[in-house]
Order: C-alpha cells, then sequence, then structure tokens
C-alpha cells in the first residue's frame, strides 16, 4: 500500500477550453447538491436522488477503511478523479479521522470550475490537523499524469465520469488509475440498461432529453428553457470491468440500484399511506440476492467495479 503522505505540488497550467461536460455541471451547480444528495443533507444522510446507490457504495467503502483500520494502518492517501462537490473525498477523510488514522491526505480533481467552487467551499466539514485535503480544476488525464507510480491506497472515479469520456480517453483513464494505485479503485458508471440518466438534474425539472446511444450525447431541456448537451456513454458491466488490465484483481462486479428507482415514490402521483419500511426491506432483500447476477447486473442505474492494483499494475 502506499505510504507516501504528502501532497505534491504540481505546476499550474492554463486553463484549458471547458468541456460540454464541464459546461454542462457548471450550468446547475447551484442546484446540484439538492438534486444529487438531497435538501439540507449532511454528509452521510444518502437522500438524494441516488440514495440508496449512495448508501450501497458506502458501505463498502466504509468496510474497506474498518478493515485497514484493523490491519494496523494509520496512513491513507485517497485521490478523487471527478470529485464534484467532492463529497466523497470528504466522507472518506471524516470517517478515517474518526476511526483514528492520524495521516489522511487527499486530492480531488474535476473538470467544471464551479464544482471545484463547491468542494472547497466544503472543505470546514473536514477541518482537522490530521486531514489534508485538496481540489483542484483539470483535466482527469493530465491530472493522472502528474501523479507519482502507486501513490494512492484508495482511487474513486464514480457516478457517471467515465460515462463522459470518449472511448479512447476511458482506456487512457483506467490504464492510469491502474498505475497510480496502490490499493483499491472504486469505479461507478451508468449502465445501458437502467433507468434514464440524466446526471445532473432531477427529472422534475427536465422538460424533455434524449440519449443518442449511436453518437454517445445526452441532449437535456430543462423545464426552465436551458438546453443542455455533453457526452453521455452507457455502459454494461463487463465493458466497465474490461477496462481495466488483468493485472487488477477483480473484487467485485455488481449492479448497484436494481429495484429501488424503479420504486421511487412520485409526489406528483403516489397517495400517501404505502408501507414504505417494509417496502424497502423487501427491495434491500432483493437487491443484496440479485446485485451480480449476469442476466440482470446490466439494468442496475449503476454499476460497480472494486479492483485491487497492485504498485505499477498500470
Amino acid at each position: 500500500m502506499a505510504t507516501r503522505l504528502h501532497l505534491r505540488p504540481h505546476a499550474a497550467r492554463p486553463p484549458a477550453p471547458l468541456s460540454d461536460a464541464a459546461r454542462a455541471y457548471d450550468t446547475v451547480a447551484a442546484t446540484y447538491f439538492d438534486h444529487a444528495e438531497g435538501k439540507d443533507s449532511g454528509l452521510f444522510a444518502f437522500g438524494g436522488a441516488h440514495g440508496f446507490t449512495d448508501r450501497a457504495l458506502w458501505a463498502r467503502l466504509d468496510a474497506m477503511l474498518v478493515r485497514l483500520w484493523t490491519e494496523g494502518r494509520r496512513a491513507i492517501r485517497i485521490l478523487d478523479a471527478g470529485c464534484g462537490p467532492g463529497t466523497w473525498l470528504l466522507r472518506l477523510a471524516v470517517r478515517a479521522r474518526d476511526l483514528g488514522f492520524t495521516a489522511i491526505e487527499g486530492r480531488g480533481v474535476d473538470c467544471a470550475p464551479a464544482m471545484i467552487g463547491l468542494a472547497r467551499s466544503r472543505r470546514r466539514l473536514a477541518l482537522d490537523p490530521h486531514i489534508g485535503l485538496r481540489f483542484d480544476v483539470g483535466d482527469l488525464l493530465d491530472a493522472l499524469d502528474e501523479e507519482e507510480e502507486g501513490s494512492f491506497d484508495i482511487v474513486l472515479c464514480l457516478n457517471g465520469v467515465l460515462n463522459h469520456l470518449t472511448a479512447d480517453q476511458r482506456a487512457r483513464a483506467a490504464a492510469a488509475m491502474e498505475r497510480v494505485c496502490d490499493g483499491e479503485v472504486f469505479v461507478t458508471g451508468y449502465s445501458v440498461g437502467g433507468n434514464p440518466s440524466l446526471y445532473l438534474a432531477d427529472a422534475f425539472d427536465v422538460r424533455q432529453f434524449r440519449q443518442d446511444n449511436e453518437r454517445d450525447r445526452l441532449e437535456i431541456h430543462l423545464a426552465d428553457g436551458r438546453c443542455l448537451q455533453l457526452p453521455s456513454h452507457l455502459f454494461t458491466a463487463e465493458e466497465l470491468a474490461g477496462l481495466f488490465s488483468c493485472r487488477v484483481e477483480r473484487l467485485e462486479l455488481a449492479g448497484l440500484d436494481l429495484f429501488h428507482a424503479r420504486f421511487h415514490d412520485n409526489p406528483r402521483y403516489n397517495p400517501k399511506g404505502l408501507d414504505h419500511h417494509r417496502r424497502d426491506d423487501e427491495l434491500d432483500r432483493l437487491e443484496r440476492l440479485c446485485e451480480t447476477m449476469p442476466a440482470l447486473i446490466d439494468s442496475a442505474s449503476q454499476i460497480l467495479f472494486h479492483g485491487r492494483c497492485p504498485a505499477g499494475a498500470g
């Protein structure tokens, strides 16, 4: 596992033109939290549109931190590639501190300046002498190239980051993540058979959308009249896993949220009085039973690849 625990300074790059994805996420930055994480939610509330997916992913990340702690680790270094508003990196840092880790360092990188602005404004949530976090605006591939081989214990690339890259970029990003990771990598991507993936807006705020699978493009017409266009490639489970080489040990390939999103209440339609707790308990049981079934995994909302990368795997 990586042991270097200092954030390396990187030479400043001139700002690059914003990509379509960066412009789209910047456009909705003011309302992104309400969509993705729920109104007035804390780091661990998991109340947003992807609530079940986030809880399922967090259970795995938390179990990993606990395991590392019980194995005697007290220092950890984390990279969040495509960090958005910094939520996942902040969650890991706070939880690691609460477990007793004494040296926690992390770097979050995102192409959307407004998202990095949100992440920097939230660093106070992990304000602690044991924690050092940096959030940078930058191209994902450039940022990965800046890092040394095997310099991170945990690498994250979550919630559609790879969906927005071209085929060549996806392959390069996976190889770079292998190279910089000396520990575990967690990647999630939206699937070919899941519910429509709008990434950055709630369905209630969208008038019309179209996913063009031949061109890997998504066009969203918001209810307020704005139109967003961004790259959007939808994955099969084996395609996502296949981005990584045979040197990366596959620990898990699973579908996150096969059922919960399809049973989600619509306040414009559903009457009150449903037994939510009983229903959700049954859905949880079905999720655990079905999340790795080959016939169902590509119909999950997101697909998770979790692997172990030896130093220099890329």
